[in-house]
């Protein structure tokens, strides 16, 4: 196992964190919040997978080769977890090596029937799956609230059922009670099926009328989850994959933060915390 010390975190950027600020002002702040790869998210959280396909893939290529970034993950809710196919091979275009996406409902199953929900939900991935596995991109589910793939169960039956085959688990502790060893726990549980870290935490969530401080709260070291046993379990597993600091804004589509060079000034905060937690 390696030492607290020598684990490295594998920082992306999320675009989602400016609204919808353009690419061109968002590419030269990748490398300013600790990462070199942009995670980059559609509407309605923010708008640069359309602002790719308006300016074309060409275009976006030189725009990332001219700011020394890289694309490492395409998040894409708006698809469904069925409708990935042209998004895998537009990751494997640009070298990304995750599509993200949520599993959908129903939300309210429980015991055999949510197994065999799980179960069947990773049967219909399999065109999908040999499509990711023949161009080597991985398929990352979000456990997001209330669909099938959202409680610590259905995500372990994910990982049982998909086997070798390149579908995994985002894992959003913002989306799980403040356990940070019911966390720390899963993540173990999960192992390599752990494709991406998100350090996000609930706070007091991302809807509804919140004052700045409130929603900060969501961000690592802000509010009340404790990081040190989820970062002692990353450890343990030698966790390789991505880490991305992370937050919903109230409402949705603008920047965590104004003016946007601040928004890497919260992410580094972020990452200050994550990183003391190794000792």
């Amino acid at each position: 196992m390696n030492s607290m010390r020598s684990f490295e975190f594998r920082y992306v950027l999320a675009s989602s964190l400016y609204g919808t600020t353009p690419l061109a002002q968002i590419l030269p702040e990748v490398s300013k919040s600790g990462a070199k790869h942009l995670d980059i998210w559609p509407r309605i959280h923010g708008d640069q997978r359309e602002q790719v396909e308006e300016m074309g893939h060409d275009a976006f290529s030189d725009l990332l080769k001219e700011q020394g970034v890289k694309l490492g993950v395409s998040t894409r809710f708006d698809l469904g977890p069925f409708g990935l196919l042209p998004e895998i091979r537009f990751a494997n275009a640009f070298d990304a090596d995750i599509v993200v996406c949520g599993s959908g409902g129903p939300a309210d199953l429980e015991g055999d029937d949510l197994r065999d929900a799980v179960r069947q939900f990773v049967e219909r991935q399999q065109p999908q799956l040999e499509l990711a596995e023949e161009l080597g991109v991985r398929i990352g589910i979000e456990n997001h609230a209330n669909w099938i793939i959202y409680s610590p169960d259905s995500m372990k039956w994910l990982a049982e059922f998909a086997g070798s085959k390149p579908l995994g688990i985002a894992l959003a502790p913002y989306h799980l009670p403040d356990d940070p060893e019911q966390i720390a726990q899963l993540i173990r549980d999960l192992g390599e099926k752990l494709f991406l870290f998100y350090a996000w935490q609930h706070g007091k969530g991302s809807h509804g009328e919140l004052n700045p401080e409130e929603i900060f709260l969501q961000m690592p070291g802000r509010g009340p989850l404790d990081f040190a046993p989820i970062v002692s379990a990353l450890v343990e597993i030698e966790y390789s994959g991505w880490t991305e600091i992370f937050m919903h804004p109230a409402p949705r589509g603008i920047p965590i933060c104004l003016p946007i060079k601040e928004v890497a000034v919260e992410v580094n905060r972020g990452i200050q915390f994550l990183e003391s937690c190794l000792g």
